[in-house]
């Protein structure tokens, strides 16, 4: 069924069809070219990340970073339940196992003051998840990772342009802050290139060994200068390189950034005015922006009292033409990890699974669309 309002639609800047055509005139399109580079270089400027490497997708950017920080089976990983898939098995693929945290009461991010009772002598990192691009409290979980000696590595694929207000006042763009990140440029985040990812490498350790997996797991230079025993090699099997195409898509993309944002928050900002007052009669939450967050306007959601009550509004929309849908489902309840979790109730996660419900935001939709959509929501009766 075609949706008249759709969830989400791609958006066209209007450059992106000239710059594939000149990465094709450049007459290298597998990859690191040159609108690898302009977009690395873009993302190393702006947010001042120390080294960027463009992959993918975000699953790959995850699956370098589980490689970087050595990963081997029996070392735990502590991430939430309430997440996409990529997160944990980037971790699984090499032997992890996972440690699911709960999500918060108020909003769907991990609750990081239980994160420490699930630390043990075999954890190795944290795995925070910057949901709806809305920060987690990387002080307290930075806190964790120098007491326990152990690795952040930031799940930042909903974050770009979204920012951590850190104790001192400090505003530091979320990727920033772990010893590694993830973004992703999929066809339903702000800025998009149909997939796409990014691996934010801030840990200068890092660097050089990201680079070697970044390119099939070899050093061509380190050959011809002899010393290729200095180096140890992986099992990846593939590059991590996307193709240019992708990039000069993307690079068109960034290039109109601020644009694209300031949109996006008129959306999200039209959602929140038109629904709070019939949220807060009716007992539903809207999305909670902590004091020490920004909002980057990924996303809308609404989060019901019980399964029922979202299915009758999806239904309802669906209805009158307009695409709503739910998130995750938790991980830990997955036929996959039922039997490998600990056992431990993770309330708060499955309440997401079941309450929260996703409405349209992209940049083509319109004030009349906002308002249908607005409308039909305060019209329905449970």
């Amino acid at each position: 069924m075609k949706h008249s309002t759709p969830f989400n639609k791609p958006y066209l800047t209007g450059k992106e069809i000239d710059y594939i055509k000149d990465a094709v005139h450049e007459g290298k399109i597998s990859g690191n070219g040159k609108y690898t580079r302009k977009c690395q270089e873009y993302f190393e400027k702006k947010y001042s990340f120390h080294k960027c490497l463009m992959t993918t997708s975000c699953t790959d950017a995850l699956e370098m970073a589980a490689i970087l920080i050595n990963i081997e089976p029996g070392d735990e990983v502590i991430m939430p339940s309430f997440t996409f898939v990529s997160t944990a098995n980037a971790f699984v693929l090499r032997g992890a196992r996972i440690v699911f945290a709960d999500s918060r009461k108020d909003r769907p991010g991990m609750d990081e003051d239980s994160i420490e009772a699930l630390i043990t002598e075999k954890t190795k990192a944290i795995i925070p998840v910057h949901y709806a691009g809305i920060a987690c409290d990387m002080d307290k979980i930075m806190a964790l990772s120098e007491k326990y000696n152990l690795f952040v590595i930031e799940d930042a694929a909903q974050a770009i342009d979204s920012y951590y207000i850190n104790k001192d006042g400090e505003k530091k763009p979320l990727g920033s802050i772990g010893h590694l990140s993830a973004f992703s440029f999929h066809e339903t985040k702000n800025i998009i290139s149909g997939e796409g990812g990014m691996l934010s490498i801030n840990d200068k350790k890092f660097k050089e060994r990201a680079e070697i997996i970044w390119e099939k797991g070899t050093n061509r230079a380190a050959f011809f200068r002899g010393d290729v025993d200095k180096y140890s090699w992986v099992d990846i099997g593939s590059s991590f390189l996307p193709s240019e195409i992708l990039m000069a898509f993307l690079y068109a993309q960034l290039e109109n950034l601020e644009s694209i944002q300031k949109t996006r928050l008129n959306i999200w900002t039209k959602y929140y005015k038109g629904l709070s007052e019939w949220a807060l009669k009716n007992e539903i939450k809207l999305p909670l922006i902590p004091d020490f967050a920004t909002n980057n306007s990924h996303m809308f959601y609404l989060v019901f009292d019980d399964i029922k009550k979202r299915t009758v509004a999806i239904n309802r929309l669906r209805d009158q033409g307009i695409l709503s849908v739910f998130h995750y489902l938790s991980l830990h309840k997955s036929k996959f990890y039922k039997n490998k979790h600990d056992g431990r109730q993770l309330k708060f996660s499955d309440h997401y699974s079941d309450c929260l419900l996703r409405l349209p935001l992209y940049c083509d939709l319109s004030d009349s669309e906002i308002s249908r959509v607005i409308n039909i929501i305060k019209k329905i009766k449970f």
